[in-house]
C-alpha cells in the first residue's frame, strides 16, 4: 500500500469515526449514565463488530446486502427501530443508571449486532472494500493493514466519547438542580439518536 493510499485511508477514518453517529453517542451516554467501567463495554463491542462487518463486506457478502433492495431495506428498517428503541430509553432516564439499570442497558453483543444494523456502517465497509482492498493482487497484506487501523480508529473515538461522558457525569447529576441537567442531557443523545435513524432513511 502507498503512502498515498494510506494517509487517504487515514483521512477517511479520521472523519468518519470522530463525527457524531450512533456508537458515539451512546458511548457518551453510557458513561454519562453508567460510569466508565460499564461503558466499556459497549466501546469495545464496536470494533469486534465493525471488523466482523469488514470482514464479511471484504468476502462479498456487503456487496450482496447492498445491492438487493428487500436485504438493504430490512437492514435499515432494524437499524432505525432499534436506535429509536434506544432514543425512547434515553428520554425516559431520568437518574443515574446506577439507581435504575433498566432504563438504560446496552449489553456487548447488542453493541456488536448494532454495527450489522447500521446502513451508514455497511457503505463505508464497502468504500474501504472497494477502494482498498478489492481487485488488489496483495489483498490479503491490505486486509492485515487495513483491519487493525480501522479496529483502533473505532476503539479510539468511542473511547474518547466515554470519556466525555465520564467527565460530565458528576456535572450533570449534580443535586442542587434536582437531576434537570442529566434528564436533559439523555434527551439531547435521544434526539441525536432520532437524528441519525431519520438520516439512515434517506440513504
Amino acid at each position: 500500500m502507498s503512502a498515498a493510499e494510506l494517509t487517504a485511508l487515514l483521512l477517511l477514518c479520521t472523519a468518519v469515526s470522530f463525527t457524531p453517529g450512533p456508537n458515539t453517542t451512546l458511548s457518551t451516554a453510557l458513561a454519562a449514565n453508567f460510569g466508565l467501567r460499564r461503558a466499556m463495554r459497549f466501546v469495545l463491542a464496536v470494533p469486534v463488530g465493525w471488523g466482523l462487518l469488514l470482514s464479511l463486506c471484504a468476502s462479498g457478502v456487503g456487496a450482496l446486502v447492498v445491492s438487493v433492495p428487500p436485504l438493504r431495506f430490512g437492514v435499515k428498517a432494524c437499524g432505525m427501530a432499534y436506535l429509536l428503541w434506544l432514543a425512547w430509553k434515553l428520554w425516559h432516564a431520568h437518574k443515574l443508571a446506577q439507581a435504575d439499570a433498566s432504563q438504560l442497558n446496552v449489553t456487548f453483543w447488542q453493541g456488536v449486532m448494532l454495527q450489522f444494523l447500521n446502513i451508514k456502517a455497511w457503505m463505508l465497509a464497502l468504500t474501504v472494500v472497494a477502494g482498498w482492498l478489492a481487485g488488489r493482487a496483495d489483498i490479503a497484506q491490505r486486509f492485515a493493514i487495513v483491519l487493525p487501523l480501522l479496529l483502533a480508529f473505532a476503539l479510539a473515538s468511542n473511547l474518547s466519547y466515554a470519556l466525555v461522558g465520564t467527565l460530565l457525569r458528576q456535572w450533570l447529576t449534580d443535586t442542587a438542580h434536582g437531576g434537570r441537567r442529566l434528564r436533559w442531557f439523555n434527551r439531547g443523545m435521544a434526539l441525536v439518536l432520532v437524528v441519525t435513524a431519520a438520516w439512515m432513511a434517506t440513504i
